[in-house]
């Protein structure tokens, strides 16, 4: 049979390699949360060395201080790693109930009550370990899989411990002058080198997924306005066929050459962005947003009858023009034409929608820009956008 001092090396050990490989991944990713789990996890090789040697030594009350310390400081910053993780708010309350019960568990061990203080401190661990576990549990819609097991493993940890603590309150050990040593220190033991090595490789992976979907993201985002481009654009809607009750709307910025020649590019960026955060108030649920390139934009509205897409565009294209925007130049007042096309009762692809529409968008051109234009069967519906320039 494994012997305790057996048990604790190879937690030692899992979890010493544990922070190294952590180390090197923070080094690559400059991940914030990863380099908070590594920090908790060299915390715990620390504690492990120095519940080892509070074994080997009688009536240490100052180790028996320390090994309580890095125990619950460990925990501490893992339960702060894990919300980290989620971008979920540590508060306060959880960092004084670690620090009062900590105190009073170094506090008891100093006055040679040792085994009062691991009892303290079981339990704060065990609670840690429960919140970070039910966070992970709440956050489980992304990355499900991984995030459950987490929490089980988080869990299994925290109940574990809670266990340390009622075999030595059950024993009535309130001084016991060396490392506690029993079935549930054994127990926890190995539990506590399942999950660390289950913790790190899990971690791995979600940092892993973590950047697959910044990339994502950035790939699929246009960096000035936020809004989503012409690539996500096409990897939405481009798959999909359109009917009666799904519509594009193109929009493309009346005379924006001409903003860009007289009052210079940055204050082009800065139309751009300021139509894209139109864009984003108007955008209910079922309309998707897009910057194609240029001053051309773009909206998706699904479920929507086609007179409800036209008002959306209206909507739109009224609140960008009745904005004014103070120049070096003076002022500024840009306005926008839309062109809005549904799809067919058999469905049609996105490629002829968006035909569609453009063809819509040119109408709204040629009929004096500042309008909607909505096409419909063999003709198309012009609608003037009330003037604000």
């Amino acid at each position: 049979m494994v012997d305790f001092g057996s048990l604790l090396l190879a937690a030692a050990l899992s979890g010493l390699c544990l922070t190294v490989t952590l180390g090197v991944m923070w080094a690559t990713s400059r991940s914030g949360y990863v380099l908070t789990m590594a920090s908790g996890i060299l915390l715990l090789v620390f504690h492990i060395v120095a519940f080892w040697m509070y074994g080997k030594t009688v009536s240490a009350p100052w180790l028996a201080d320390v090994v309580l310390a890095l125990m619950i400081a460990g925990f501490f910053v893992i339960h702060a790693a894990s919300l980290q993780y989620l971008n979920a708010p540590l508060g306060h309350a959880t960092p004084i109930f670690a620090g009062v019960c900590g105190l009073l568990a170094i506090f008891a061990a100093a006055l040679g009550y040792d085994g009062i203080g691991f009892i303290v401190g079981y339990g704060v661990v065990a609670v840690l370990l429960a919140i970070a576990g039910s966070a992970f549990w709440r956050h489980g819609s992304q990355n499900h899989v991984i995030l459950t097991v987490v929490s089980l493993l988080t869990s299994s940890c925290s109940i574990s411990f809670f266990f340390c603590a009622a075999v030595l309150l059950w024993n009535g050990q309130w001084q016991i002058g060396t490392a506690p040593d029993n079935w549930a220190e054994r127990i926890n033991m190995v539990v506590a080198v399942v999950s660390m090595t289950g913790l790190g490789a899990l971690t791995m992976s979600m940092e892993s997924l973590r950047a697959r979907s910044e990339l994502i993201t950035e790939t699929m985002t246009d960096p000035l306005t936020g809004l989503m481009n012409r690539r996500a654009f096409q990897s939405i809607h481009g798959g999909r066929l359109f009917g009666p009750f799904s519509s594009v709307i193109m929009f493309d910025l009346d005379n924006f050459k001409r903003t860009n020649d007289v009052f210079g590019h940055p204050v082009g960026d800065m139309v751009l962005q300021r139509f894209g955060n139109v864009m984003t108030r108007h955008a209910s649920k079922g309309v998707d947003i897009f910057r194609l390139g240029g001053e051309e934009f773009c909206a998706v509205v699904v479920r929507t009858e086609p007179e409800k897409a036209r008002q959306i565009a209206e909507r739109m294209c009224v609140s960008f023009g009745a904005e004014v925007v103070s120049t070096p130049l003076g002022s500024l007042r840009s306005t926008v034409s839309a062109g809005v096309a549904s799809g067919l009762q058999d469905g049609i692809p996105l490629d002829e929608v968006v035909a569609l529409a453009d063809a819509a968008l040119y109408a709204a051109k040629r009929a004096g820009r500042n309008r909607v234009v909505q096409y419909e069967t063999h003709s198309v519906r012009v609608a003037p956008v009330a003037r604000s320039a």
